[in-house]
Formats: C-alpha cells, sequence, structure tokens
C-alpha cells in the first residue's frame, strides 16, 4: 500500500467504493476494457490478465507446472491466485460462477417449471 504525506479528503472506503460503482456501470466487454486501459497501466493489466487466466486451471485441479505450461504465468503468480483463491473474500469463485453461467446455453426449466440447479465451484488442490 502506498505510503501518502497528506491524509486524502475523501475516507479510502468511500473512495474504493466509487471505484468499485465505476467498475460496475460498465456495460460491454469494449468498455471495461477501455476503462482497465484508461485506469492501469500496461504491465497492470498485464498482471490482472496473467491472474484470472489461471482460475479456470486451478478449479479444475491442474498442477502448477501445467498451469505455467499452458499460461506462462509465473508459478509465484499461480501459487498466490490459488492461495486467494481457497483463503481469499470470494471474488474469484464469484467472478468465475458468474463468467461461466454467462458461457453457457440457457437450459429449459423443468418438468415441474424450477429453474435448473447452478453449479458450485470445484474445491482448489494446493
Amino acid at each position: 500500500m502506498k505510503r501518502r504525506s497528506l491524509e486524502p479528503l475523501q475516507p479510502r472506503a468511500q473512495a474504493e467504493e466509487g471505484l468499485c460503482r465505476a467498475l460496475l456501470s460498465m456495460r460491454t466487454v469494449a468498455e471495461m476494457r477501455a476503462l482497465l486501459r484508461d485506469l492501469c497501466t500496461p504491465a497492470e493489466v498485464e498482471a490482472l490478465v496473467d491472474r484470472w487466466s489461471v482460475v479456470p486451471y486451478l478449479l479444475d485441479g491442474r498442477p502448477y507446472r501445467e498451469i505455467h505450461d499452458l499460461t506462462a504465468v509465473s508459478i509465484t503468480t499461480i501459487g498466490r491466485v490459488a492461495r486467494y483463491l481457497s483463503q481469499g473474500n470470494g471474488g474469484y469463485l464469484a467472478a468465475a460462477a458468474r463468467a461461466q453461467h454467462a458461457r453457457r446455453p440457457r437450459r429449459a426449466t423443468g418438468a415441474a417449471g424450477e429453474a435448473p440447479r447452478p453449479r458450485r465451484a470445484a474445491e482448489v488442490r494446493t
């Protein structure tokens, strides 16, 4: 975390909430891509992409070395993502579940009219 010589006028929690609301307001991939490219340096975007690219492989229980071979992401980064998947705030799992749901074709409701049950994310092996 950055050290600052001055205390900001806006509380940090309020600033973080504003950022979260801005991210949530993006409606398309193109809008989100533009915001990320304006908000982050190219190296920061690359780091985010690297982290996100290993999530599906970790959820599938693939070994770190195999993930590295598939993605060229460092073993250290893979381990960090795995740690946050299992001990973090649930953000990776929520985003992965939503991304998986968005990619799945819509199914018809069951015979009794109920919607199909969502699948749970797989346990992460570390």
